[in-house]
């Protein structure tokens, strides 16, 4: 694939910041080449084909950092090592939601209405669960469960797809673009006619706060599950099962999935304690 030859890992992990504008590159062509030619069910086929567009970087990415637990590194410096793909993998989710953000506001509801159906029923529904239980410790129990349970589903497709839970992320990202663009959209309405550059742009940051303070971590954490389930993938795909550099990636997985879940647990908290109090 050109990709293949265009986004390198070595070069990706030095300039992770470039991840960005692919992802608005990627969601903006997988946006519209939905809509055009599969408008009823673009809501997914977008979905699908920012997941086909960022195959290429994402493997190689996972691939390189598996090379990575075979050169014998201190669990720190693998860590520190392992933050750089992090970086990279954020970058390009952030840049696949702001620009589905901003596609969202933009674009007439002739567009989103299709764009993001499956999106704004997910919202709808989550919504109703919501309604009288956010700030209960039952419902921190049922938003960190569900939360886990996503946890379990990345790690599993990373595991039996490879980058199987780019699906799950890039969906996510999808989610939360119609949330915020929902939001955004309402806000603008009730100021319409009188409303600065400062106000909308309050209206903006308000909109990104309210989903991400907390959600920033729910997908970093998702990012670790994913990387950890890859590494595993790839590893028995070279057939290392049994070896000694197997047995590090072993343990190099379990101390990234331990990291994931002691975010998602810091994540529920804040998404329960904080963002709905505050928001």
């Amino acid at each position: 694939m050109v990709l293949d030859n265009l986004f390198k890992p070595v070069d990706a992990e030095k300039q992770p910041w470039q991840m960005f504008f692919l992802g608005i590159l990627f969601s903006t062509i997988a946006m519209f080449v939905s809509y055009f030619i599969f408008k009823t069910q673009s809501s997914l086929i977008m979905v699908f084909l920012v997941v086909l567009l960022s195959f290429p970087i994402v493997y190689n990415t996972i691939k390189f950092e598996e090379q990575k637990d075979e050169l014998n590194l201190s669990e720190k410096t693998l860590l520190v090592e392992h933050s750089k793909a992090l970086f990279v993998f954020m970058f390009l989710f952030l840049g696949i939601m702001l620009s589905l953000t901003l596609w969202y506001v933009l674009l007439p509801d002739s567009y989103t209405s299709f764009l993001f159906k499956s999106q704004i029923d997910t919202i709808s529904s989550i919504n109703g669960q919501i309604s009288g239980n956010a700030f209960h410790f039952d419902y921190f129990t049922n938003i960190l469960l569900n939360n886990l349970r996503v946890l379990i589903i990345c790690v599993l497709f990373s595991f039996i797809y490879g980058v199987g839970a780019m699906f799950i992320l890039t969906w996510n990202a999808t989610v939360i673009a119609a949330a915020i663009g929902t939001f955004i959209k309402k806000q603008l309405v009730n100021v319409t006619g009188y409303a600065s550059s400062a106000g909308v742009i309050n209206i903006v940051s308000i909109g990104i706060s309210k989903y991400m303070v907390h959600g920033i971590f729910e997908i970093l954490s998702y990012f670790i599950a994913a990387l950890a389930g890859g590494l595993i993938s790839i590893a028995v795909i070279r057939h290392k099962v049994g070896t000694k550099a197997f047995k590090n990636i072993v343990f190099d997985v379990s101390e990234l999935l331990v990291i994931s879940i002691a975010v998602l647990v810091f994540a529920a908290v804040i998404e329960v304690y904080v963002s709905y109090r505050v928001f």
